[in-house]
C-alpha cells in the first residue's frame, strides 16, 4: 500500500454498500487518510497489508491483511476486502484469500488463521468454505457474539 492509493481507500471507506459487513470508524477526510496511508508501519510478523490488484490493469480493487499476529501462538487474524464494486463476485477475493493464507503459512510459519464473519454475510460464507476455513463451534468469541458474527479459523 502507498500513499497514491489512499484516495481508493477513503472512497471505499464512505461507501456504505462496501463497508457494510465491516467496522468503518469515524469518518476521515482524504487527507487524514492520505497521512495515516504515509504514516503506516513496514509490513512486519505483527501485521502485513497488501493491495489487491487486478493483473491485467494493475488497478487496486482491495486489500488483504493478516494482523495480530503472535510468534509464540503462530497465529494471525485475516481480514479482506474488495472495495472495487465492478470486480465484486468475480473470484479476485477467492484469490486473494488462497495467496495471503499460503503467505501465512509458509512464509510466517503460521500454524492458525482466524477471521470473524457475520453470520448475514452469505456471500464471505460462501468463500470462507470454498477456501477451507471452518466455523468455530463451541468457541465463543464474546465480540463476535455480541456483533451477530461468527469465529471461523
Amino acid at each position: 500500500m502507498e500513499p497514491d492509493d489512499a484516495e481508493a481507500l477513503w472512497r471505499w471507506n464512505n461507501d456504505p454498500e462496501v463497508m457494510r459487513w465491516l467496522d468503518d470508524g469515524y469518518p476521515e477526510s482524504l487527507a487524514q487518510v492520505t497521512a495515516r496511508c504515509e504514516q503506516r508501519e513496514r509490513n512486519s510478523y505483527d501485521q502485513v497489508l497488501f493491495g489487491i490488484e487486478t493483473l491485467t490493469e494493475k488497478r487496486l480493487i482491495g486489500l488483504v491483511k493478516l494482523g495480530d499476529a503472535t510468534p509464540e501462538t503462530g497465529e494471525a487474524e485475516l481480514d479482506i476486502y474488495i472495495g472495487e464494486k465492478d470486480c465484486w463476485g468475480r473470484g479476485y477475493g477467492t484469490e486473494a484469500t488462497r495467496l495471503i493464507c499460503r503467505y501465512g503459512f509458509d512464509k510466517m510459519r503460521l500454524h492458525r488463521i482466524t477471521l470473524w464473519v457475520a453470520d448475514e454475510n452469505a456471500r464471505a460464507i460462501h468463500l470462507y468454505k470454498k477456501v477451507g476455513f471452518v466455523e468455530e463451534v463451541g468457541l465463543v468469541n464474546r465480540s463476535a457474539a455480541m456483533a451477530g458474527g461468527t469465529t471461523w479459523s
